[in-house]
């Protein structure tokens, strides 16, 4: 490359497609490469300039050829003696009724008592001729295209996209217009051994590239699972190896499964706007109206466990109102409940959702990680076992449990664990009241296990702020143990 460009003018600035025509080449990194180690050795300058371009994607392509989206809606809409909603979800598929609705919308069009208005036709019809013209006028150079423009498509998916692309110039500097052409022999050096290679004699006398074995080797980047998903698939393999089956269920459930079924009490701080996600829609969650009762009886008076209840009034109404569910419990309350008689040992770990604010220990959506036994002869000493067990698995063999109060378990325990010398709380523990199983004819009893994920996430990778977990840090994603 040195030598084509000595060969002209010194003054003479160079462009790939010159580079290539002068030394013979077709692959342009060639010349790119060749560009950078002239400039390493300070024989060339070079000059780069970085160009956007606003081209078409894939949507965009399809709509240059059949019309886009609102343009075929209006011209549907012209050739109907009346266009209806209905008849444009019939002309139309699905995907694209609602939305060509929208944008027409943005046009002017209305719709009364089921039939679309236009406001101003002409309007309407200069408007859309002018984004088809748009699209139609490109690649283009980014600063060329109309901005109004460029801003509607950008917010429209795959019509048009931004691609950069760099162009290179290189000149001579007085040091390579300097070096003796009697230096600049082409040489083949051979960076591969190959079989075909080996198989001959002209490897004997060829020349080979040189590698300089103490300079730093660089780290291959390769694909690896975030962290917290390396933890999840961690937790599950170990309650897979205790024996113990995953269960999956929906995010939204009823208020009597995720409190009542429970024995929340309906006037219980949790249940409060400030606390719950409460859904408008559905406006309700039917349910089975002998397991309301049986929640009433439990909740007013206890029922026929022995309890005295909670006294008060229970209200259905209040049961069946929707909500995004505060723990994963409510779907395995309702997994007992479908198999009353059967003993079984399941497990989750999944989100859940609590209206917290977000600071460094909490945060409004999170995972919880929860363990279940149902069989005849339960008992407390099977569950510290279970827990020691679980967490020894982990890598915390020192465990202890610490009465506490649970709503829903009696007795109920506090699971700590030891970490760098401390002892600190990483779940709750404890046996089904017989408030919670006895409405549903459960009779075996019931051990419960749960703690959050990011509790423990944290405590594994040593954060101080939970946020952490799912800030798009890559440099910190690398640097993360292999979990």
């Amino acid at each position: 490359m040195l030598r084509a460009m000595q060969l002209s003018d010194a003054e003479r600035t160079w462009d790939l497609s010159a580079i290539l025509a002068a030394c013979e080449w077709t692959d342009q990194a060639v010349a790119v490469g060749a560009g950078h180690g002239l400039q390493n050795h300070g024989l060339v300058s070079v000059q780069e300039e970085t160009i956007r371009q606003i081209r078409l994607d894939v949507e965009g392509e399809q709509a240059l050829e059949n019309g886009l989206l609102e343009h075929r809606i209006w011209t549907w809409m012209n050739a109907q003696e009346t266009a209806t909603m209905q008849g444009l979800q019939q002309a139309f598929e699905r995907h694209e009724a609602g939305p060509g609705v929208g944008l027409l919308k943005q046009l002017g069009v209305g719709i009364e008592g089921g039939v679309l208005k236009a406001g101003d036709p002409d309007e309407i019809a200069a408007v859309i001729d002018h984004r088809a013209a748009f699209l139609g006028s490109l690649p283009a150079d980014a600063n060329d295209v109309d901005s109004a423009m460029l801003d509607h498509f950008s917010s429209r998916k795959n019509l048009i996209q931004s691609v950069e692309r760099t162009e290179r110039h290189w000149m001579l500097t007085p040091e390579g217009s300097a070096v003796s052409a009697d230096d600049l022999q082409e040489t083949l050096v051979i960076t591969d051994l190959t079989p075909e290679l080996l198989q001959g004699d002209d490897w004997k006398t060829a020349e080979f590239r040189a590698f300089d074995v103490s300079v730093e080797a660089t780290t291959p980047r390769t694909g690896r699972s975030h962290p917290m998903q390396a933890l999840i698939e961690r937790i599950r393999s170990i309650f897979l190896e205790m024996g113990f089956s995953e269960l999956v269920d929906d995010y939204v459930q009823s208020a009597g499964w995720n409190m009542d079924a429970l024995f929340i009490p309906q006037d219980h701080p949790a249940r409060e706007m400030q606390d719950t996600f409460y859904l408008d829609q559905p406006t309700s969650i039917d349910l089975d109206e002998d397991v309301m009762q049986a929640w009433k009886a439990i909740h007013e008076h206890g029922g026929e466990t022995g309890s005295t209840g909670w006294g008060g009034s229970y209200s259905t109404e209040v049961s069946q109102r929707p909500l995004l569910r505060t723990h994963t419990t409510v779907n395995t309350i309702q997994y007992l409940a479908d198999h009353p008689t059967e003993a079984c040992r399941v497990f989750s770990v999944d989100r859940v959702f609590r209206k917290e604010a977000i600071d460094r220990t909490h945060l409004p959506e999170f995972h919880q990680i929860e363990g279940i036994i149902m069989e005849e002869g339960a008992n407390l000493q099977m569950l510290v076992t279970t827990l020691k067990t679980f967490y020894a698995k982990m890598g915390y063999p020192e465990v202890r449990v610490r009465p506490a109060y649970f709503p829903y378990t009696e007795p109920s325990l506090e699971i700590e664990v030891k970490w760098r010398g401390k002892w600190l709380e990483l779940g709750g523990a404890g046996i089904f009241r017989p408030e919670v199983t006895e409405p549903l004819g459960i009779t075996s009893p019931v051990l419960a296990w749960g703690m959050g994920l990011e509790r423990l996430a944290m405590l594994v990778l040593g954060l101080d702020d939970i946020r952490q977990l799912y800030i798009s840090d890559l440099e910190w994603l690398r640097n993360q143990p292999i979990l």
